[in-house]
């Protein structure tokens, strides 16, 4: 099994849901999540500012704060996991930064509560 989670761009939290649900992935989770790109700001740029470097607070602008965000996560079986990665990306590629990111994890084991069933039988 396999945890996927995407952070996508709020506007495109329909068209994921809906991409999601076409390929037969009912289950998944979505939260409200905030922050931002490494290639949003310079490093250099932060150091800067909190030093109280005028000239870097000025080029850094709005750029530090962090811009809300959707995170949505889904366990599935291993054999999904391309087919949900593939789609992902094709609903919320635009091109430029921002886009989001996938991140794929391992996940050892699940539990249905209600049931007590164990491994892909308490996701299925």
């Amino acid at each position: 099994m396999k945890e996927i989670v995407a952070i996508v761009r709020i506007n495109m939290m329909n068209k994921t849901k809906k991409a999601l649900t076409d390929i037969g992935v009912d289950a998944f989770f979505a939260q409200e999540a905030y922050g931002r790109g490494k290639g949003l700001v310079s490093s250099h740029l932060l150091q800067g500012a909190k030093k109280g470097y005028e000239e870097a607070i000025e080029l850094l602008g709005d750029k530090e704060r962090l811009y809300p965000k959707r995170m949505v996560t889904i366990v599935v079986p291993d054999e999904q996991v391309s087919e949900i990665v593939e789609t992902l990306i094709e609903v919320n590629k635009t091109g430029k930064p921002g886009d989001g990111k996938i991140f794929v994890c391992p996940v050892p084991d699940a539990v249905r509560v209600r049931t007590g069933e164990i491994g892909e039988k308490a996701i299925a």
